[in-house]
């Protein structure tokens, strides 16, 4: 062996584990909950708070959904006008159906906060919880948060721009419970099977393409959408999903579908109807770029065994 290498092979071993402790705080952080973050403000009672439960207690609700918003003051209310309309009348046709929304504030600047909490004061925290994050962790950081505090046999993640038809939820219930196994299973929203009704910008078609392309050889096979923000999660699944996530901002979709996927859960695609809304926080470009490096990110660090399926930690902590 030459003398180059001799000093190479000690300088890579360097890095990897220069590499590795990085990635641990950076996996620390993301499990990190900040003071008055796991509890929220009764409206009623506004002298004291109240602890959120957590995925290890049994469920309480039939059905929680989470709400992650961020500089939403303006798309919020029409979201929940809709949500609101069809999960009362549900409830009020189906007296087995109850329901929860948590609204998570992603640090936002504007009054999301305040907009959330006249709903909240509406409606009461039986039916409305928000939960307040101390600074802007990006829209997986915010669902993973409010996932975990949730009482749902089922959970559903969903925009607050109201992008998706709320009660298409009812084509998602019935395909999740047709494949979930031992209380695992996901379903899906898609925008892209040939049963959507899908309003799409040329320029958005062809992002949208050109991720599905990368995704598709990096992290995630069959899948047509992982990036829908409308989908559901038995608790159980939630629970060891969310629990393992490590992504926080716009690829953690990917993670969660290539976690699923690496522990053989069930996963179920559903056409839904869908409409581009405007006030979209994303750039097309640079957040792009973004997302492409979160899937390079996601692929090395399991197949280095950096990120690990740990599902014993979970067991652990819980």
């Amino acid at each position: 062996m030459s003398l180059w290498w001799l000093l190479l092979v000690p300088l890579i071993a360097l890095l990897i584990g220069s590499l590795r402790h990085y990635l641990a705080k950076e996996a620390q952080a993301s499990r990190l909950w900040f003071p008055n973050e796991q509890s929220y403000v009764d409206p009623h009672n506004a002298s004291s708070r109240v602890e959120f439960p957590s995925l290890t207690d049994s469920p309480a609700v039939y059905l929680s959904v989470i709400i992650p918003a961020y500089n939403e003051e303006k798309r919020l209310p029409l979201m929940l006008d809709e949500a609101l309309a069809y999960l009362s009348g549900r409830a009020s046709r189906d007296t087995s159906f109850t329901y929860e929304l948590i609204i998570v504030d992603d640090g936002s600047k504007d009054e999301t906060a305040q907009v959330a909490m006249r709903y909240v004061q509406r409606e009461t925290v039986s039916k409305i919880r928000l939960l307040k994050l101390a600074q802007n962790r990006g829209k997986g950081g915010a669902v993973k948060r409010g996932m975990l505090c949730a009482r749902g046999k089922y959970l559903l993640m969903v925009d607050a721009d109201g992008a998706t038809k709320f009660s298409d939820i009812e084509k998602l219930e019935k395909g999740l419970q047709d494949v979930q196994t031992n209380g695992m299973g996901i379903a899906v929203g898609s925008r892209h099977l040939k049963d959507t009704n899908v309003k799409k910008s040329l320029f958005r078609n062809l992002l949208t393409w050109g991720f599905h392309f990368i995704t598709e050889f990096l992290c995630v096979r069959g899948v047509n959408d992982t990036q829908c923000g409308f989908k559901l999660f038995t608790r159980q699944s939630a629970f060891l999903l969310f629990n393992l996530l490590h992504i926080e901002r716009w690829a953690f979709d990917v993670e969660l579908l290539f976690l699923a996927q690496s522990l053989n859960m069930p996963i179920i695609e559903i056409g839904v109807n869908w409409n581009e809304i405007e006030g979209s926080k994303i750039d097309p470009f640079w957040d792009s770029l973004k997302m492409a490096r979160d899937l390079v990110k996601i692929r090395l660090m399991y197949v280095l065994s950096i990120w690990k399926l740990d599902i014993s930690r979970i067991a652990r902590d819980a």
